[in-house]
């Protein structure tokens, strides 16, 4: 049951994923979700430089926390886990920079917030791999991970959100309509998905130490 249950969050994870990224694939501005800011003509590459990284540490990322992937197979955790840190440090500080150009105020500090906060968890748990504090290790990749998925979650959690945005206007959609709605939802949706994340980690990682 609880193998099924993991492959179907994979598939979640997956799925959300390749749906965020697919309409980079073209390589055309015009398909851009990230509304673009004319005054740095490098923002749409950077953009897409970030989501490809992104994406790329998201998927080495997934087995790095199988027990049975590392004992088998640790040169492969090894090198997986090289890409996934130069992954993030590189997408992480491309999110850095595009930060600057975004234009809603609210949507920048939940990225320069997302930002750090990757590089700070990924840093901490490679220096932690290097000096060979294994266990520590694993607590901050963990919560690197955890940052990581916030892209999903944060999408996730929209359908739950509009829910919630409808109940406390009884119902009554605002003079924008649905379009504004969302607009309002989409500025605060990666602060709800960074909450919501980490307060799954730490009671994960902080729940086995209380009981020691």
């Amino acid at each position: 049951m609880s193998k099924m249950l993991g492959i179907f969050v994979i598939l979640i994870i997956l799925g959300v994923a390749v749906a965020a990224v697919f309409p980079y694939v073209t390589l055309n501005p015009a398909n851009s979700r990230v509304e673009l800011n004319g005054n740095f003509p490098l923002f749409y590459t950077f953009l897409v430089l970030h989501i490809g990284t992104a994406l790329l540490a998201l998927v080495s990322g997934l087995f790095q926390f199988s027990e049975r992937f590392r004992i088998r197979f640790p040169a492969r955790h090894r090198v997986l886990g090289r890409i996934y840190v130069v992954s993030v440090m590189v997408s992480g500080c491309l999110g850095l920079v595009i930060t600057v150009y975004v234009d809603n105020f609210t949507k920048a500090m939940a990225f320069l917030a997302l930002s750090f906060l990757w590089l700070f968890t990924t840093w901490k748990g490679f220096r932690y791999a290097v000096s060979k504090q294994f266990p520590e290790h694993r607590i901050w990749m963990i919560r690197s991970y955890a940052v990581t998925l916030v892209a999903t979650s944060a999408r996730l959690i929209v359908p739950l959100c509009m829910l919630l945005y409808a109940a406390m206007r009884g119902f009554h959609l605002p003079e924008g309509g649905i379009q504004q709605m969302v607009a309002e939802i989409l500025q605060v949706n990666i602060w709800i998905g960074l909450l919501i994340n980490f307060c799954l980690v730490e009671w994960v990682l902080l729940k086995p130490r209380k009981a020691r």
